[in-house]
């Protein structure tokens, strides 16, 4: 089973949420990535402080979303409030899910760790509904 991980430009929530799954999924029959609907920049530097902080792993490159690549997922995790789930509303999108986290422009280190702590209990969850 595969899990795709999405907010608008993959250069923070969704990078965040695929490294919290990647560090809390035991189960080797799931796995997840994450992209963007739209072409990022990479991430910041306090995005990578952070996860080094919370021991998970992102990469620096942002992904961009295709038809082709929604095709090959299960769940599809709308990790972010400004993207509308409208836009996965065909008939291989089965299992979308919308968690409304915001983004922040913010270079407030705390504000950003908040985030991250938001998103990594929405991720404990998922891991532990899809066991």
């Amino acid at each position: 089973m595969k899990v795709l991980f999405v907010c608008k430009y993959n250069r923070f929530r969704s990078k965040v949420a695929e490294g919290f799954f990647n560090k809390l999924n035991k189960n080797k029959n799931l796995t997840a990535s994450s992209a963007g609907i739209f072409q990022g920049y990479p991430v910041t530097s306090i995005v990578k402080e952070l996860a080094k902080e919370f021991e998970i792993k992102i990469t620096s490159t942002p992904k961009t979303i295709s038809e082709d690549m929604l095709k090959q997922f299960n769940y599809i995790i709308i990790v972010a409030n400004d993207v509308p789930a409208s836009l996965f509303d065909h008939d291989f999108c089965k299992n979308v899910i919308v968690w409304k986290i915001p983004d922040t422009n913010a270079n407030d280190k705390e504000t950003i760790r908040k985030i991250f702590i938001e998103i990594e209990k929405n991720v404990e969850s998922l891991v532990k509904e899809l066991k």
